[in-house]
């Protein structure tokens, strides 16, 4: 997963960018040309970004980018990467050396995940 600052982040006025709100049902859209779609946390207890993520990975096959945006702290980040997000814009105040520590501490997992569906011992 790749962390990146609120200065880093462009918003989505590009083309093939999408901005979500985090009530809006993915399953509703047309996706076809987009490259990107920013999810919103609009706060640390509102996770229905983790939802929508999961919902285009597993069930709408989206290969684009997923990016979280608002109030994105480190407690999130792997939870993030496990539901399918490609790239995180920290929240003012983040340090992005903690974050990336934070995603460091875990090399793998037994269970499987939004982009790595089988579980560990399936692979062995």
């Amino acid at each position: 997963m790749k962390i990146i600052s609120k200065q880093e982040h462009q918003t989505a006025s590009q083309t093939g960018v999408l901005e979500l709100a985090n009530d809006l049902d993915p399953r509703t859209l047309d996706l076809n040309g987009v490259t990107r779609i920013d999810l919103q946390f609009p706060a640390f207890t509102d996770g229905r970004a983790y939802s929508q993520a999961f919902l285009l990975r597993r069930r709408l096959g989206f290969a684009g980018e997923l990016r979280a945006t608002g109030d994105v702290l480190i407690d999130q980040l792997v939870q993030m990467q496990r539901t399918g997000f490609d790239v995180a814009v920290l929240a003012d105040g983040v340090d992005a050396s903690a974050a990336q520590r934070q995603l460091d501490r875990y090399a793998g997992f037994y269970q499987g995940s939004a982009v790595e569906t089988q579980p560990h011992f399936a692979k062995a």
